[in-house]
């Protein structure tokens, strides 16, 4: 009798361990892993800032998921989004360099074209007005450029053409203007180099059809101005002779 009591309590013992052991494994398999369940709460965080247009709050986030998950898909993303979140956060420096490292450490990702886009969209948004420095101006053709020449079929290209188009005329403007300005102030061959560049460079500007029909005034001045330097009687902005 009592080695049948003792059997039964090691059964009931057993039957209660054993459900133990199998709710420990159902919890196991219905849930993620600590790790996956930061992941993505991280990653949720982060979408949630960046849509709510929090974007300093998002790349702290993203940047979270890059540095602590390197190598993975999410790491990957995350890398990405900091640089669309200093984009759209209006740091269009920061969002270079970081859409240019991208590029360097993901080269056959698929967002590449995207990526190149968003570096001339960067320097598109930074240029300047036709009467000042024209280097961001310059740098967004050449990324566009170089998006059309390597990803010609890019969902991109319609719009990269316009704003290259745009572009130009801004910079055939800053040429004229620069033209206009050196033949105010007396240095005609400077003035009629800048024009001349204009028409060679940007033929088919607006800027350019103004810079032919003052083609020949500034030609007879740039000669004159040699003669005058050869004679020795050429006069600098203040009215000295020029050495």
């Amino acid at each position: 009798m009592k080695v049948l009591k003792a059997f039964i309590i090691f059964l009931i013992f057993c039957s209660l361990a054993g459900c133990g052991l199998f709710n420990q494994g159902v919890h196991i398999f219905h849930h993620e892993s600590p790790e996956e369940t930061n992941l993505g709460e991280l990653l949720r965080k982060a979408e949630r800032c960046f849509h709510g247009g929090q974007y300093e709050r998002a790349y702290q986030y993203y940047e979270q998921v890059r540095n602590l998950y390197p190598g993975s898909p999410q790491a990957i993303y995350a890398h990405l989004k900091m640089a669309d979140s200093k984009f759209w956060e209006g740091k269009y420096l920061e969002a270079v360099a970081l859409y240019e490292e991208f590029e360097k450490f993901y080269p056959a990702n698929e967002a590449i074209p995207y990526v190149i886009f968003q570096i001339g969209t960067c320097y598109y948004k930074m240029r300047k007005s036709y009467d000042r420095d024209q280097s961001f101006t310059k740098k967004a053709i050449e990324a566009y450029q170089r998006l059309l020449e390597t990803y010609p079929n890019s969902p991109y290209t319609t719009e990269v053409k316009n704003r290259i188009k745009k572009l130009r005329e801004l910079l055939a403007k800053h040429e004229l203007y620069v033209a206009q300005f050196y033949y105010k102030i007396g240095y005609y061959r400077a003035a009629y180099g800048r024009l001349l560049y204009l028409i060679n460079n940007y033929p088919e500007t607006s800027p350019a059809v103004k810079a032919r029909k003052l083609v020949l005034t500034y030609y007879k001045k740039a000669v004159k101005e040699t003669e005058e330097l050869k004679n020795g009687t050429k006069k600098d902005f203040w009215g000295e002779r020029v050495p």
